[in-house]
């Protein structure tokens, strides 16, 4: 969980330099922050979802752009229309969507998932989020990759542990992956009415949390965590920005409407 005040007490902007990393061997991520777009306020600059009012063109010059900075081509970035479930896809080398699908233009649709895999070369996986956690994973050595879509119903629904089955079903192992969660909103801002913590954590015990101000909160990190531990994950790594105190990070709850910045990982040639 990151550290700060709470939203009171912003941490810096991030820089709108984009730089891939690497999660294990032969497999790049990226987290996408606010910073480097086009979009106007209130989702600038780098708004990459077309699904929250921003002018469409924006948005395709927005994933040309993320593009460019995983080092791919335009339509080499795999989208899913996300609903807070814990439905998984196979994403194929055909069906990425482009610049022009984000226009609202002719394009390939977004599928209906919250989850998705793939073991295409160069084809990015790409996950929405502003206060969800973007979880990403790869088995380097079954070249297999997926990315999750886990906010508070997701991890609740069981999304990571869905991904990870599906993943395993394809040849992946456990005891192989590497994992990251991307940043999300901290336990100690995610504050919730204590019957909702209640039914979450229900499902999820370790995502139960009281706030800074000590109220009933939901610890969306922790949770995925315990989930990535049951499945046989035991190489993970977390971002520790709090949506809701940086910046230069896009937060529903601390700003209501905004942009969404994304979280990618891909296979390498």
């Amino acid at each position: 969980m990151s550290g700060g005040d709470g939203p009171g007490a912003p941490v810096e902007a991030e820089p709108a330099t984009l730089a891939p990393a690497e999660l294990a061997t032969g497999v790049h991520v990226l987290f996408t922050g606010r910073a480097g777009g086009v979009s106007a306020a209130p989702y600038d600059t780098l708004n990459l979802s077309g699904a929250v009012g921003d002018e469409p063109g924006a948005v395709a010059a927005n994933r040309r752009r993320a593009a460019e900075a995983c080092g791919l081509g335009d339509g080499r970035l795999a989208w899913m229309r996300q609903v807070h479930g814990a439905s998984v896809r196979y994403a194929a080398s055909g069906d990425s969507a482009g610049p022009a699908a984000a226009g609202g233009r002719a394009g390939p649709a977004e599928p209906e998932a919250d989850a998705s895999f793939t073991d295409v070369t160069g084809l990015a996986l790409g996950v929405l989020v502003a206060d969800c956690a973007p979880v990403l994973l790869a088995d380097p050595r079954a070249r297999i990759v997926g990315a999750a879509h886990a906010g508070r119903e997701g991890m609740a629904a069981g999304v990571v542990t869905e991904l990870i089955t599906a993943m395993s079903a394809a040849g992946a192992d456990p005891a192989r992956m590497h994992a990251v969660i991307g940043p999300h909103v901290c336990g100690g801002c995610y504050e919730v009415p204590a019957a909702l913590r209640e039914r979450v954590a229900r499902q999820v015990p370790e995502s139960g949390c009281v706030t800074r101000q000590g109220t009933p909160g939901i610890d969306v990190g922790a949770g995925v965590e315990a989930q990535l531990a049951r499945a046989g994950v035991q190489t993970v790594t977390r971002d520790p920005r709090c949506t809701a105190e940086t910046r230069g990070l896009y937060s529903y709850r601390r700003d209501g409407r905004t942009g969404r910045m994304a979280g990618f990982v891909w296979l390498a040639p």
